[in-house]
């Protein structure tokens, strides 16, 4: 994703420490703990650039033509009724993001917001998890991205190159490849043009168009019938593959809220919630015509056997080449979008914690000559490059894809959970209006909450007594145990040296440093 993300320094909007504060935006300058006065972000983007943002993070081809199979390997032909259930959490985690953003929007988003209501220690948490998560999506999208080329070099006929055989499903050979897309794209997301910006809406336009077209031909051609049965969540094996389900659902849908890593570029607030609503929605439609096109085209043996390569499979039982070629195509522009998506909104999010000192400073340092947090997005790039290489310890992309979708969505639950409570707690003076926006502003984010940490923690423990022994294998517990339990307790080590060491002042207030006066915590209009 790269987009017209522009920074500049405004050294003409300095005021001395101790004159009068102006409104963000208007003439403020704000210190950071570092001593020196951020950077501005330019106001310069409006809905559609957010839903461009938003769209390539949740990166729907992706998640159409590789999460769809995995989901299945869960809760079999389940996938319309198991994608619709999901949606409805992640609505009410919407409508959280949404108020928020309504009287604070920060590109810290949920860290911001979780810190000020619950905890500078769950609020840096939050940000936190939406670091690490992103970099093991870095990674593993880094190997997606190279699997996706691979399978594109053999449709075009070459399968060996150098004595070689070309492995689509080799993690090694994708994560190589890969790992040259993802530097280019870190390059584009330095340089961050307009240019690339309508490109990549262009992109877009032409993976969901390809969707559409295939898609909605396979609704109307495939050999299997409808079953209402698709629709019966009660049918799915175990409570077990329900709750996997879900959570790989929930994944899917992870990056709407990416349009709100931006809303301090976005000219009007309201254009990051309408964009992000727009973009949920979108997904919705995709992910429910996905699903029932697949289950109409493949069998559910199909579907879970072709795994990472299902979208490819899915075009050649439908044409003949080259138009069989089209949906690996989009796939490929998904997978390098969602490596474009991923490095700006991850940066931003860190920029904003650099401004309170919970981060080094290197991340608050912007290039003069790109007007972009340059270096912090090369280290971003490294340390995903990094995880890539790690992740050759898993050896079939496959089983790499799971695994990580797995810890991610577990993590993502926690992350989405705490950002709706901060809603509840900060608009909790709505009880005492009328009993719809009770509803609205409190009862919806809670139950939305309590049930992705139900999912969470359920899957977790499923996790915790499948196994007896610890391996390095998608099908331990344990492994797939350890990989969200790490990114966690790493949360909490990064918070206590940001508090004790660091001696960021967020561990004091829980407030950023962007804030001037915030109104009493309850008392904001809903």
């Amino acid at each position: 994703m790269t987009t017209a993300l522009t920074h500049r320094l405004h050294p003409e909007f300095d005021v001395p420490p101790s004159g009068p504060k102006a409104p963000l935006g208007e003439g403020a300058s704000v210190r950071t703990p570092y001593g020196s006065d951020p950077p501005v972000l330019r106001k310069s983007l409006g809905v559609l650039d957010g839903v461009a943002i938003a769209a390539s993070s949740t990166a729907a081809t992706t998640s159409i033509g590789i999460g769809l199979g995995v989901t299945a390997g869960a809760v079999g032909l389940h996938l319309p009724i198991v994608m619709l259930l999901a949606f409805v959490p992640i609505l009410g985690i919407a409508s959280a993001y949404t108020r928020l953003n309504k009287v604070e929007p920060n590109m810290g988003s949920g860290y911001v917001w979780v810190g000020r209501s619950l905890s500078p220690w769950l609020g840096f948490l939050t940000g936190w998890i939406g670091i690490v998560s992103t970099v093991v999506f870095l990674s593993y999208t880094t190997a997606v991205t190279g699997s996706a080329l691979l399978q594109l070099a053999g449709e075009a006929g070459l399968h060996t190159l150098g004595g070689l055989r070309l492995d689509p499903d080799s993690t090694a050979q994708s994560t190589a490849i890969g790992i040259v897309i993802l530097v280019a794209v870190t390059f584009t997301a330095v340089v961050g043009t307009r240019a690339a910006a309508t490109l990549q809406k262009w992109l877009l336009v032409f993976e969901y168009a390809v969707l559409l077209g295939f898609c909605g031909y396979g609704l109307i051609k495939g050999s299997h019938p409808f079953s209402l049965d698709w629709l019966n969540p009660f049918t799915i094996p175990s409570g077990q593959a329900l709750a996997q389900g879900l959570l790989l659902s929930v994944f899917c849908y992870w990056g709407f809220e990416s349009t709100f890593s931006v809303n301090e570029e976005i000219r009007d607030p309201e254009d990051a919630s309408k964009a992000g609503l727009i973009t949920l929605f979108t997904m919705l439609g995709l992910f429910l015509l996905g699903s029932f096109a697949f289950q109409r085209v493949l069998s559910q043996d199909e579907l879970v056997g072709h795994g990472a390569q299902g979208l490819t499979f899915f075009g050649d039982r439908l044409a003949a080449q080259p138009l069989a070629a089209l949906p690996l195509v989009a796939l490929t522009f998904s997978a390098v979008a969602s490596l474009q998506s991923g490095v700006i909104p991850t940066v931003r999010g860190m920029f904003a914690m650099s401004r309170d000192r919970t981060l080094g400073p290197l991340w608050l340092k912007v290039s003069p000559r790109y007007g972009t947090p340059a270096a912090g997005t090369i280290a971003i790039g490294c340390v995903a490059a990094a995880i890539a290489v790690l992740s050759l310890l898993i050896p079939k992309i496959g089983d790499l894809i799971l695994a990580s979708v797995n810890a991610i969505g577990i993590v993502v639950s926690i992350y989405y959970a705490l950002t709706a409570l901060a809603a509840a707690s900060r608009f909790r003076g709505a009880l005492k209006e009328s009993v719809g926006e009770a509803v609205r502003a409190v009862v919806i984010p809670v139950l939305s909450a309590l049930f992705l940490l139900g999912l969470g923690g359920y899957l977790g423990w499923t996790f915790y007594t499948s196994a007896d022994h610890f391996e390095v294998s998608p099908d331990n517990g344990w492994f797939m145990l350890l990989c969200p339990a790490v990114m966690l307790l790493s949360g909490f080590v990064a918070a206590a040296w940001a508090k004790w060491v660091r001696k960021s002042p967020y561990f004091v207030t829980g407030f950023s440093t962007t804030e001037t006066d915030p109104a009493p915590l309850g008392a904001e209009a809903a």
